[in-house]
């Protein structure tokens, strides 16, 4: 019943830069095996990306459903698989493994449509499989100590939110370039209705919510295209109405020339306030009203032990990005190990799942709803109910 479990990939093939970063995550923690994939919609060159992986040509596939079919019937086939297509490709693949009992970890946003998310949903719902979205930033040690430290009361009653992810790669028309990452994220036929707000906003969205427990109510969203010719938003300022009376703001953009990666969270309650930012990960700052602030680091003192189980190295050794995306497999393999002994889960484990999927699409229709009738309140569809965790082990 032990060893690594057997991954396959959906996407992610020569030129694509998720796919890599999932194998990496995927393997950090030795918990993972790629044995399996079609990794593009070509068979030609789903055969040579396989190729350069190392597979052996009976394992790997020019379509996801013979994939699906042929891994299910093996003895020693998949027992998760990995999307990591553009956004118009995860709902069928998903619903292809999930109802033959394969685990699915899928990059997010859900869906490219609410009505896709909808069926998705139910069929997440019905699998006797798990599903993970892979909102990776939930998986840095400093993230789960802020939500720790919220759900202990060291803030008091939430107040006020505000959350920003800038950054300035699509600042100039580089899906006109053949940039293979820009052109599908700008294409509404492959991205989705939302732009900037689907690909980075729900990434935002996401950890503002993982932090505070709050449930997204209404908003108010405010988008724009800036580069000529973009079909897209590339830029939004959103208002949020939280659930328990608390408000905030999102600012979504990649036309803000400076800013790289530059997910930030600020969270403000009746006791105090905290700050993460994204480029510098490993701290987090505490305000406690009326006290100077405190700057509390990974493995440092004054962090608990919801950042410790996720912390790998000794304090001043750098952790980041691939080491939170990493957590987020280890966290799925242990509920697949657990589904596959029939046991319940550490308690600890949390991961993105079904209902975080759902409240990313949901934030994206009522975007794109409110911007259309100039910036109006919308009710935000798709929320899990009040006091219902957005994150759960069993993955939604």
């Amino acid at each position: 019943m032990g060893g690594r479990i057997r991954l396959g990939m959906v996407g992610g093939g020569q030129g694509a830069f998720i796919g890599a970063v999932h194998r990496i995550a995927a393997r950090l923690d030795d918990r993972f095996e790629l044995v399996a994939g079609c990794f593009s919609s070509t068979e030609e060159k789903s055969r040579a990306s396989g190729a350069e992986l190392g597979l052996p040509e009976d394992r790997v596939y020019g379509d996801f459903r013979e994939m699906a079919r042929r891994e299910a019937r093996l003895k020693a086939g998949v027992e998760a698989v990995a999307i990591v297509t553009p956004n118009h490709m995860h709902a069928a693949p998903a619903r292809e493994f999930l109802r033959r009992g394969i685990h699915v970890i899928c990059d997010k946003p859900l869906t490219a449509t609410m009505q896709e998310a909808r069926v998705l949903k139910s069929a997440a719902e019905r699998a006797d499989a798990l599903f993970v979205l892979t909102h990776n930033y939930t998986g840095y040690p400093m993230v789960r100590q802020a939500r720790e430290m919220v759900a202990d009361g060291a803030l008091g009653a939430i107040r006020v939110v505000q959350v920003e992810y800038p950054q300035d790669w699509l600042s100039e028309a580089l899906e006109e370039t053949g940039q293979k990452q820009a052109a599908w994220r700008t294409d509404p036929e492959r991205s989705g209705a939302g732009g900037s707000i689907g690909d980075i906003g729900t990434h935002a969205l996401n950890l503002a919510l993982f932090v505070t427990g709050l449930t997204l109510e209404e908003l108010a969203a405010d988008l724009a295209t800036f580069v000529p010719g973009r079909r897209l938003d590339d830029n939004a300022h959103v208002m949020l109405r939280f659930s328990g009376g608390a408000r905030g703001m999102l600012w979504c953009s990649q036309v803000a020339p400076g800013n790289e990666n530059a997910l930030r969270l600020r969270v403000y309650g009746e006791k105090g306030g905290l700050e993460w930012a994204q480029e510098t990960p490993n701290a987090l700052w505490h305000s406690p009203l009326g006290e100077p602030a405190r700057r509390l680091t990974r493995g440092g003192p004054g962090t608990g032990a919801a950042a410790g189980r996720v912390t790998r190295i000794p304090p001043g050794h750098p952790e980041g990005y691939l080491e939170a995306f990493a957590t987020l497999y280890s966290e799925a393999a242990e509920a697949i190990r657990a589904h596959r002994e029939g046991r319940a889960p550490d308690p600890a484990v949390t991961y993105p799942g079904i209902a975080d999927g759902m409240a990313g699409m949901g934030f994206i229709d009522a975007c794109v709803t409110s911007a259309r009738r100039r910036g109006a309140w919308v009710r935000v569809q798709g929320q899990p109910p009040a006091g219902e965790p957005e994150t759960s082990g069993d993955g939604g």
